[in-house]
């Protein structure tokens, strides 16, 4: 699924409106009408709902929302900040208002009303277009609704918020709630922006199909169906040859869990045969664990020192658990220099491509590197805010032709051609210990089995996050541990084949 910017949203609302076609007054009551059915499925009447109604088509919308629910026998008042700029479809849809409700215009601190704190307050000040930083008496009402305590649901996007820049100001709705229409904003990607989106969900209004296909963007947001058309099938008369040779190196002294659980995710994910490079004390634990895992052992009891023969494999993931011990550095660094296809590098490893920086420019192209936030600041320096650690990843994936895999919330795979794909599964039970290793471990089974770099990030993201969405069901959020993000790959299995 694509994500747009605020010029190209404009233009699909235009497009639309010239080849559906549609007049522009009936698209916006499409959407009052997609919202209204989201807010009444949700909230009963003996709510008080309060509009604020800016002077554009947000505004226009909001006039229309209200009218709708009036229609349904909510209790509903509405506040407009008119202007010279007022809109053709605001005063449509203020005229069609004009037997239902009285519409309060706001033109001071004065005119705004005392909150209860127990009220619906419905956003519609701006909309998508907005460029420059609120201010004057739309800023007042900002304010006043961020304080009011009531439930905030915005319309389209919270107002005051840019949908594809940093903001630099805090005139911002705080929403509890956040209906898009049709796509999603890039806005709604980043944690920065948490605050002031609150859950957003996404209403399709019929916007034009051709249009969005045509459209350019660097952005894109990772749905099932996408996910679904990468999947390959297996056939009848595979064997394990057909499915990869997938080596594991990884764990430490002490850290040896993270082997096991890189390993097993691995397996789980359907490679057809893993072997895991571990110290000497760890061949007990993971020949215990794992039965279905061959593994190999390095001479140093506690530590890696080296790499074992790296023929014949099909993926390698390295670095969950294996600590930065010097002769461990040593171990990668003749990792890189010998190893000519891409790998998957977490963890410890990309810690030692921090501290060791002239070992960058030996990573194989077209490698998968998956830090968390701190991890990414280790290697690449911190950042203003997270637009500009995102323009940062793709500078450093195409200088060094490899992927980025920028897990969070959205966790954002960047590619060596600038492009960005977000991620729409996960959730925050997720935030625990090892489950970084159970992505490396998916990643690598799915490269070894075939699959193309990119196809091992997208497919091994979502997968990822299915997986942890089914743990969180079964188990809760508060409960799960990164071994049930494991067991939740079988659903995501089961699940797609259907």
């Amino acid at each position: 699924m694509k994500i747009l910017n605020s010029t190209q949203i404009k233009e699909l609302d235009e497009y639309t409106i010239k080849h559906e076609p549609v007049l522009s007054i009936d698209l916006m009551e499409r959407a009052a009408s997609a919202f209204t059915q989201w807010f009444t499925e949700r909230f009963y009447r003996d709510k008080k709902v309060l509009v604020f109604c800016g002077p554009g088509d947000n505004g226009g919308d909001g006039l229309a929302i209200a009218r709708l629910l009036l229609q349904k026998m909510y209790t509903v008042k509405i506040y407009a900040i008119k202007n010279k700029d007022t809109s053709a479809n605001f005063k449509t849809n203020e005229e069609r208002l004009y037997s239902l409700a009285t519409i309060k215009s706001i033109h001071t601190a004065d005119d705004i009303p005392e909150f209860a704190g127990d009220e619906i307050i419905i956003d519609a000040l701006f909309g998508s277009g907005l460029n420059k930083p609120v201010e004057g008496i739309f800023a007042e009402v900002i304010s006043r609704i961020n304080n009011s305590g009531a439930v905030v649901v915005s319309v389209d996007i919270p107002s005051g918020l840019y949908i594809d820049k940093h903001n630099d100001t805090p005139n911002i709705v705080k929403a509890d709630y956040t209906i898009s229409f049709q796509l999603p904003k890039l806005a709604f990607m980043f944690s920065e922006n948490a605050e002031y989106v609150g859950d957003w969900y996404m209403l399709h209004i019929g916007l034009s199909r051709e249009y969005i296909m045509k459209a350019e963007t660097p952005y894109y947001y990772l749905d099932e169906y996408f996910i679904k058309g990468m999947l390959k099938p297996r056939a009848k008369f595979a064997h394990k040859g057909n499915f990869g040779k997938c080596l594991i190196i990884a764990g430490s002294y002490g850290m040896l869990g993270a082997a096991v659980l890189t390993a097993k995710a691995c397996l789980r994910t359907g490679a057809g045969l893993v072997k895991a490079y571990v110290p000497e004390s760890g061949f007990f634990v993971l020949q215990n664990d794992l039965p279905e895992l061959i593994v190999l052992t390095d001479p140093h009891p506690e530590i890696i020192t080296t790499i074992p023969d790296l023929n014949g494999y099909t993926a390698i993931g390295v670095g969950p658990g294996i600590g930065e011990h010097e002769d461990t550095v040593k171990a990668l660094d003749q990792l890189l220099s010998s190893y000519k296809s891409p790998l998957v590098l977490d963890a410890s490893a990309l810690n030692i491509l921090a501290t060791h920086n002239h070992l960058l420019d030996k990573i194989p192209a077209h490698s998968i590197l998956t830090p968390h936030a701190g991890e990414f600041e280790r290697l690449a320096g911190p950042s203003e805010n997270e637009y500009a650690r995102l323009e940062k990843a793709k500078s450093i994936a195409a200088r060094y032709r490899i992927y980025l895999v920028l897990k969070g919330a959205h966790t954002a795979i960047v590619t060596p051609e600038g492009k960005a794909y977000f991620n729409s599964t996960g959730n925050p039970g997720m935030a625990t210990a090892g489950s970084g290793d159970v992505l490396t471990g998916i990643i690598t089974s799915l490269m070894g089995q075939g699959y193309t770099p990119l196809e091992s990030c997208l497919i091994g993201v979502f997968m990822h996050g299915y997986a942890g969405d089914s743990a969180a069901r079964k188990l809760s959020q508060p409960s799960m541990i990164a071994s049930d993000i494991i067991e939740g790959i079988t659903v995501f299995y089961k699940e797609f084949k259907k």
